[in-house]
């Protein structure tokens, strides 16, 4: 497979990693409170009653963004000795595991599907 598949596992891996740390806009109660990150969600007071929402989600995502860079290092092995259908099946398991973030995070959905169009080209 060509270096820039491999350069984009590489920096899907490193984008997964940062989910919790960089975050994206999501909003909490019925006021709708940004929280953006698990830094700001832990910054929260104590007392806001949506602080622990915040919490649970975000550190999901840190473990949901653990989880997808683990599966894409083994996709990144695989390609790196040619085991292209290796490569496909830890791809799609990361694009699975980042299926409650895709519309915020958008690094292993849109890699896997460009990853299946080189493959039905060759």
């Amino acid at each position: 497979m060509s270096e820039d598949v491999i350069y984009q596992v590489e920096e899907a891996i490193a984008c997964s990693e940062k989910w919790a740390e960089t975050g994206w806009p999501v909003t909490f109660g019925p006021r709708n409170v940004e929280v953006s990150s698990l830094k700001q969600a832990q910054a929260l007071p104590k007392n806001f009653v949506f602080r622990q929402e915040a919490l649970n989600y975000w550190n999901q995502a840190k473990l949901t963004g653990h989880d997808t860079a683990e599966s894409g290092k083994k996709a990144l092995e695989a390609l790196k000795s040619h085991n292209v259908p290796a490569a496909d099946d830890a791809l799609y398991f990361c694009q699975f595991l980042e299926k409650p973030f895709t519309e915020y995070s958008k690094t292993w959905l849109p890699l896997y599907e460009a990853f299946k169009e080189r493959r039905a080209e060759h």
